[in-house]
């Protein structure tokens, strides 16, 4: 079936599904079109799946595709929280899937995690403010940059720096401070620049507070390559392949479903306790390119990015080996995927 009819499908069946007024309606349609190839395929391996719970905005699709996921044949959808970066819990077993950055799967991958990246998922939840007196990328030279206590670590504003000239390591003052996170000293005054992550773009535009100096979504190169991609465990990958391939056709419908209801899934993130703020969950859902994730190649970005954390010395491997070892297209084509 060509990719535009799929699509046009999928939005009929999407607006039938708005007369239920919930997002479980919108789950049962946006499946009606593949009923006749779900009735020929096997039952997950397992019924639970184990997923991500992080204060970001930008990876809706897996907070509200827990319907989906259910129609996919999971009974016992959970969602999983604590301090480590999740490329660590997905590597140690102790997360089946989620969504997270490429940088630091890829930099987990480099020191022999068990992650294995599926697909694709969107472009764009990151932007470096700056304060004033700071009016471009080569300005943070001898300036200081904020670090997370847990989370997104050095990997992008390194690689940022790199791709203009600066030595990441010699040229920027890196500031982490155990008790306060780097958001925070940035509204002090007390960092140069903050690498902000949804929904904390909001919250500094909300305080006037910095300007920004790269934007993912739309600045290049950045806005050319995922951001977030879907990963799994690979021991989980190969003991239950038919569960992870449901797992993920789930997390992309979920994704369509952020471009065509973007109003429906930030009220959805509301009600499950994902955010607080309705207002800057749609402001992200409308903003990023979620749409993206059908024309994007993942293993551009992998290639991209294994080759700019090389460069800067954060990983020893090459491009083709991340590639080789750590991407799984499921035996499907890209085409297929495409169209779940």
């Amino acid at each position: 079936m060509p990719i535009a009819h799929s699509r046009r499908r999928f939005l009929t069946d999407l607006a039938f599904a708005g007369a239920t007024g919930s997002l479980a309606g919108v789950a049962a349609a946006v499946l009606l079109g593949g009923a006749k190839s779900l009735g020929v395929e096997p039952p997950p391996e397992v019924s639970t799946i184990r997923l991500e719970k992080f204060p970001i905005t930008c990876i809706a699709p897996q907070f509200v595709a827990e319907e989906l996921l259910r129609v996919e044949g999971f009974t016992d959808i959970q969602y999983i929280e604590s301090e480590k970066p999740t490329a660590q819990k997905i590597a140690h077993g102790e997360l089946d899937l989620s969504l997270d950055f490429a940088p630091e799967l890829i930099t987990e991958m480099d020191g022999g995690g068990s992650i294995t990246v599926l697909a694709g998922v969107h472009v764009g939840c990151f932007e470096l403010f700056a304060q004033e007196g700071v009016r471009s990328i080569t300005d943070l030279r001898g300036r200081s940059v904020g670090l997370r206590i847990s989370g997104v670590p050095t990997q992008l504003v390194s690689i940022m720096a790199s791709y203009v000239g600066l030595d990441p390591v010699k040229d920027i003052r890196w500031v982490k401070d155990p008790s306060v996170e780097a958001k925070d000293l940035f509204i002090a005054g007390k960092i140069d620049a903050f690498l902000a992550i949804q929904p904390e773009p909001q919250e500094l535009r909300a305080r006037n507070t910095g300007h920004v100096l790269v934007d993912s979504a739309v600045d290049r190169p950045w806005s050319q390559y995922f951001c977030c991609m879907a990963a799994a465990n690979t021991e989980f990958v190969h003991k239950y392949p038919i569960a992870t391939r449901r797992a993920l056709r789930a997390i992309l419908k979920a994704t369509d479903l952020c471009v065509a209801e973007p109003q429906r899934v930030a009220r959805t993130m509301v009600d499950r306790g994902f955010t607080d703020r309705y207002d800057w969950v749609l402001e992200t859902l409308k903003q990023l390119p979620y749409g993206v994730w059908r024309s994007y190649d993942p293993e551009d970005t992998m290639r991209f990015y294994a080759l700019r954390l090389n460069e800067v010395g954060m990983i020893k491997s090459t491009p083709q080996k991340i590639i080789a070892a750590g991407t799984d297209c499921l035996s499907l084509s890209k085409t297929q995927i495409r169209q779940y």
